[in-house]
């Protein structure tokens, strides 16, 4: 990296400079250290090996670090290279510029869906080297990040940061967005305040950095602290907008005024429609901050195709109607969103092109050989997706045994009375897999049962697959798991660790 920073030595623009650093600040970008941190780790050595080979090279790339760095690399960089100046190392002609950027303008555009919007953000260096930064921010990606911190209060992050880039022909950039706005009834370019750009951008940032393996352009590493530290020159004080839709009674009603509209007019089965739309507006408002009257063409495709296969317990009346009631819906939320005839259309070839497949990909539970009595029982809330690690975590759920000493006059539990989601049921459960075992023990199972059942990590679960994969059995990963539990139970993010190197451990011979 070090040898890689005298590139900095050659470059005169401020920009330029900048760019090179991030480059190289986003070397490691994304990647994870089990009981680490990856900025910490190589971040801050590079800062002292730097500070340690006293180059003008190395100064070049402390100068950049102290405007591009994380807070903490960025304070350790500056005294490195105060340090490296007072003994007489050159500095390069960018020094004196780099970092010192004054905000001009921001615009965004936007598609009318809200699928996908291109911010951008003119920056110059007290007049000169105009340039703008392009910042991609996909509002499709709104899964709960298992990973990011709990921020009290605070609304959903507006969607993920996909791609960033910069270019300096910046008069041709926006001529380029006013043009397609014009031409394009379905493209919209506008002028914002850039404190709410500084908001929106920093809570995508945020989030996208909280992802294992974010879904972003295989370049966006090297634009990375380009992107924080422009974010960071922006004007504080904005705000991102809330979710539109709060609590049960505003979804309820919601719902209300879609079935008593003529677009539901024509749905033949009123009680599977009802149920069908209760599904909608939950997907909205969970998965796309909030808006449950935003339709798109992506949108449809990911609801029918992703989330109601993998999520959703559907009956085989729900199955058969939920295309129909969502192209209903679009149509209805199409006249309230004020979008365009074009886009509704648009939305509708997307809902009937979607059917066919959503036929296929909607998976039965029956298709995974379980009982629909069965299937009932683990997924009290509908939760499809939980269907496998629930299955995995209580498979005994049939039959009348005898348990010692326990239950009834003769000792015997009929499997089939017991509800898995209730605590003390679980625990008989628990009893009749693991007979003569001690209090302890079923205590330190029916704590990872509960974990497991929850989902609570995602990363338990995750684990658990890893594991099977590999060719461990069920039992000895259940052991595995509690090891791990017992020690990081906890520490979330000790947790965390543990289980991303227990996933990498290789079977036994």
């Amino acid at each position: 990296m070090l040898r890689h920073a005298r590139e900095l030595l050659a470059v005169r623009s401020p920009l330029d400079a900048e760019l090179i650093v991030s480059e190289i600040l986003g070397s490691w970008w994304g990647h994870r250290m089990p009981g680490g941190d990856v900025e910490e780790v190589i971040g801050e050595a590079l800062i002292g090996h730097a500070a340690r080979a006293g180059t003008p090279a190395a100064l070049a790339l402390l100068t950049g670090i102290a405007n591009l760095g994380t807070r903490r690399q960025e304070v350790l960089a500056e005294q490195a290279a105060l340090e490296l100046m007072e003994r007489g190392v050159a500095r390069p002609g960018w020094a004196e510029h780099v970092g010192m950027v004054t905000p001009e303008q921001c615009y965004v555009s936007r598609d009318v869906y809200g699928d996908q919007e291109s911010v951008v953000c003119t920056f110059t260096y007290g007049g000169a080297d105009r340039h703008a930064l392009v910042v991609l921010v996909d509002r499709n990606k709104a899964e709960p990040v298992p990973n990011a911190p709990a921020r009290s209060g605070r609304p959903p992050a507006p969607g993920m940061v996909r791609d960033a880039w910069v270019s300096s022909r910046v008069d041709k950039l926006l001529e380029h967005c006013r043009r397609e706005s014009r031409e394009n009834p379905l493209m919209r370019f506008e002028e914002v305040d850039p404190r709410d750009t500084r908001a929106l951008l920093q809570r995508a940032l945020e989030r996208t950095d909280a992802v294992d393996d974010p879904p972003v352009n295989e370049n966006f590493g090297s634009y990375h602290a380009f992107v924080r530290s422009r974010v960071r020159a922006l004007p504080p004080g904005g705000r991102v907008p809330a979710p539109a839709v709060h609590g049960h009674d505003r979804r309820a009603t919601l719902a209300a005024r879609f079935l008593a509209s003529d677009e539901a007019e024509e749905l033949s089965d009123r009680s599977a429609a009802s149920r069908c739309v209760d599904r909608i507006i939950d997907y909205g408002c969970a998965h796309d901050f909030g808006r449950p009257l935003r339709v798109s063409p992506l949108k449809a495709e990911m609801f029918l195709l992703d989330w109601l296969p993998r999520k959703v317990l559907l009956s085989r009346a729900e199955q058969e109607a939920v295309p129909h009631v969502l192209a209903a819906w679009v149509r209805w939320a199409g006249k309230r969103t004020g979008l365009p005839e074009e886009g509704v259309r648009a939305t509708l070839d997307a809902v009937w092109d979607a059917t066919a497949k959503f036929a296929e990909s909607y998976r039965d539970p029956s298709a995974f050989g379980l009982d629909r009595e069965i299937v009932d029982r683990l997924l009290p809330d509908g939760d499809l997706e939980a269907l496998p690690r629930r299955a995995f975590t209580l498979p005994f759920l049939s039959g009348t045994h005898r348990l010692p000493g326990r239950h009834g006059k003769h000792g015997r539990v009929d499997l089939t009375k017991l509800d898995p989601g209730d605590p003390g049921d679980r625990r008989i459960l628990l009893e009749f897999e693991h007979p003569g075992a001690d209090e302890a023990h079923l205590d330190a199972h029916e704590r990872l049962a509960g974990r497991l059942w929850d989902g609570d990590p995602p990363q338990l679960w995750e684990t658990a697959q890893a594991l099977l994969d590999v060719g461990y059995e069920r039992h000895e990963i259940l052991h595995r798991l509690i090891d791990v539990l017992e020690r990081h139970g906890h520490d979330p993010q000790g947790l965390r660790d543990a289980l991303r190197v227990l996933r990498h451990e290789p079977p036994p011979e």
